[in-house]
């Protein structure tokens, strides 16, 4: 899978795609990640990508043409790319979903903003769609690019090792994962769930299940309403949502807690 990013900060992306799941699908060319600064695209001495809004108003805005310049360069080296993204806080959330939908094309290219924001045109003339990753404001693009580039290459077949550990993934079904333990057994008087260590796969499994969806009801649980569960699943909610009910319907003797 081939992604071009384009950004005024070209090691900042390097940086964040050189290390890691995604750094390792790199020198194995599972994940093709180019990046280029949009100063290249520039044709004034001083490589100017920005300017002041017109209306006048606080910050200054990227210019337009050197993104139609880099798309087009992109488009001739790389080839006709399948989506063009524009990291935004004005897109649509990112989501797991999403992850899966851009894992299934070839060829991706984000565009990152900077600061008060880019030419409407590059909306209008460049982009095909734009992504946010949450509803909040950072100083660019170039983190959210990250973002978006390691949860899509989790979804590449051969990027991560275990392709268990992909299909177990919080939000796969719409369900958090369950608590997870490892080595010393005890730390300051906590012990670990001793199902845990019972040896008993089929406790330990059932165990599991609880304990995700409890989590989701407790953390997430507009994340129910559209979950995959399977019976044990439901049967466990069912169990959990009674509890609940009836803590809540229980009577109080009028004491401060």
């Amino acid at each position: 899978m081939k992604f071009d990013v384009v950004t005024v900060f070209p090691d900042l992306v390097e940086q964040v795609t050189s290390v890691g799941v995604v750094g390792r699908a790199r020198e194995r060319e599972l994940l093709d990640v180019t990046v280029h600064d949009l100063r290249d695209f520039t044709t004034d001495r001083h490589r100017t990508v920005d300017d002041a809004p017109f209306g006048g108003g606080p910050g200054m805005v990227l210019k337009v043409e050197p993104f139609v310049r880099a798309a087009a360069l992109v488009k001739q080296r790389r080839g006709q790319p399948d989506a063009v993204i524009l990291m935004s806080p004005q897109g649509e959330t990112f989501t797991h979903e999403a992850a899966v939908r851009l894992s299934r094309l070839d060829h991706v290219v984000l565009l990152c903003g900077r600061y008060q924001g880019v030419d409407e045109r590059v909306r209008e003339q460049v982009a095909t769609e734009e992504i946010s990753i949450g509803d909040y404001v950072l100083s660019g693009g170039e983190l959210a690019a990250g973002v978006v580039i390691d949860a899509v290459a989790r979804q590449v077949p051969g990027v991560v090792g275990n392709s268990e550990s992909v299909a177990t993934d919080s939000f796969v079904r719409q369900i958090l994962d369950y608590p997870t333990y490892t080595r010393p057994a005890r730390l300051n008087g906590h012990a670990v769930p001793e199902v845990l260590v019972s040896g008993d796969h089929g406790e330990i499994r059932r165990w599991r299940k609880r304990e995700a969806v409890r989590r989701t009801l407790r953390r997430r649980p507009d994340l129910l309403r559209r979950a995959c569960l399977d019976d044990e699943e439901r049967s466990c909610l069912r169990e959990l949502q009674a509890g609940e009910t009836n803590q809540e319907s229980a009577p109080h003797d009028g004491r401060r807690q």
